[in-house]
């Protein structure tokens, strides 16, 4: 078989990072998205006229979007393959960021939303598979780290935009700049992102696998050429996943059936870790936190920045976890993930607890806001040296490479199913007891950490043919 392709030699890790790069842009719109309506929330509650239920419902909304793009990703990317499918999701985000920018009712608003849902829901299918497919298995647990690494520069970067937008309106985001008002450029600005990720779809090449699935072996050759270097026998590399590919139709989510609750164990592992990243409120951080920490007594600029704070130590964790993922391993950094963020949480809830109505707005005692504001940033960081990074990482590399298109289609749709669930509920949750939700958030920390020790498996080191 030649030798092996445990990893490209140095050479050749430039270019493996620039097409891996490229398409993690996707996660950037996925973070870029998912932050940039936490600073445009309060501009569209008081444009609109809208109360907490039906301000969550749009928040949300793009969710549900979200999670049908995902659901049909898989299927599109073997008919088309993942460049192309890279390709639409950028179109439509580029198109619903115009329409979310210029909505004329808050139902418009809302049906935009869907569509830059779909489209993210696209690329967070892709993104993970397409860069497992390329990378080569020494370095493919870092390279896949590259989706939550541009998730959350996503994140941090809307909202520098939107305090910044903010505070060239004066500091309220309803002030107008120009023809628009604040929050509507907060949302325009996702254009820009969105056509970033469609230049560099047209350029990076497609994945070795589907080209072998449709039977080009000699542009596949090239294309190995590229990630893994000449060095290594490309016969052999052709021939090792043609032998893992050859005879297999195109996969169907029928596939994904097992004889227990409807789906195999290894498309449900990937389903619960997706729910168990969601259920333990990261996005309420993300998507609410101006709002939140407006509700405790500071200014609508200051929340802002302390959103923007909350960023950097989520691409801090982010960091930590790329250096430490192919070296300590997938399940280690998932249990101390687990157990930092169980205790994060519970000590958020201690505080909240704390919470006073003066004069018609919730408060909290000067040591208890400083509590809860350092324990909601431990909460990111042990969220992002952990669950933001590793479950992104599995979800490209545990499924068999028969299977892996849809089932990752199957765990990402449920992700966003999760997410929906969190985010929709929220408001009125946090305006019945805001200290007992984040306790609600601390108990799914406690079952994802018991979920891990006994049901994950390690994939560090191993070759995706070795998968399932």
């Amino acid at each position: 078989m030649g030798r092996s392709p445990a990893g490209a030699k140095q050479e050749h890790l430039g270019r493996v990072v620039f097409i891996t790069a490229a398409a993690a842009i996707g996660g950037f719109l996925f973070g870029y998205d998912s932050a940039v309506i936490n600073g445009a929330v309060v501009g569209i509650q008081r444009h609109f006229r809208v109360g907490p239920v039906t301000i969550g419902f749009v928040v949300a909304i793009a969710l549900l979007g979200s999670a049908a793009g995902a659901w049909f990703a898989g299927r599109l990317a073997d008919r088309w393959g993942r460049i192309r499918t890279m390709q639409v999701a950028a179109a439509l985000f580029a198109i619903s960021s115009v329409g979310q920018m210029l909505p004329f009712a808050i139902w418009d608003l809302a049906l935009w939303r869907v569509l830059a849902g779909i489209a993210i829901g696209m690329a967070s299918v892709i993104g993970p598979a397409y860069i497992a497919e390329v990378a080569p298995p020494a370095y493919r647990g870092r390279l896949g780290s590259f989706q939550q690494l541009a998730i959350v520069l996503g994140i941090a970067v809307s909202q520098l935009v939107n305090y910044g937008i903010a505070q060239w309106a004066g500091g309220e985001v309803n002030n107008a700049l120009g023809p628009l008002q604040a929050w509507q450029w907060m949302l325009g600005a996702c254009l820009a992102p969105a056509l970033a990720y469609l230049a560099f779809a047209l350029v990076i090449p497609e994945s070795p696998r589907f080209l072998i699935a449709a039977g080009r072996d000699e542009r596949v050759r090239e294309v190995l050429r590229q990630v893994e270097g000449a060095h290594v026998d490309l016969d052999a590399r052709v021939a090792e996943i043609s032998a893992v590919l050859r005879g297999e139709r195109r996969p169907r989510l029928s596939d994904l059936r097992g004889p227990r609750f409807g789906l195999l164990p290894i498309v449900w592992i990937g389903v619960i870790l997706s729910v168990f990243q969601q259920l333990v409120g990261i996005n309420v951080i993300f998507y609410y936190s101006s709002v939140l920490w407006q509700s405790v007594g500071i200014n609508q600029a200051d929340s802002l920045l302390i959103s923007f704070s909350s960023s950097i130590i989520n691409l801090v964790g982010t960091l930590v976890a790329i250096a430490l993922v192919d070296r300590l391993g997938r399940r280690p950094l998932l249990l101390v993930g687990s157990a930092g963020m169980a205790v994060s949480l519970a000590v958020a809830a201690w505080a909240f607890s704390a919470g006073r109505l003066v004069e018609g707005a919730v408060t909290l005692p000067g040591f208890q806001g400083a509590v809860a504001l350092v324990a909601a940033n431990c909460f990111v960081l042990f969220f992002a040296l952990s669950w933001g990074v590793v479950v992104w990482v599995l979800l490209g590399e545990i499924f068999p490479n028969r299977l892996r298109a849809a089932a990752l289609s199957v765990a990402a749709a449920a992700q966003w199913l999760a997410n929906w669930l969190v985010t929709v509920t929220f408001p009125a949750l946090s305006e019945w007891n805001l200290a007992l939700t984040y306790l609600a958030y601390a108990g799914f920390a406690v079952l994802s950490l018991l979920f891990v020790l006994f049901l994950v498996r390690e994939t560090k080191g191993r070759a995706l043919e070795e998968m399932g």
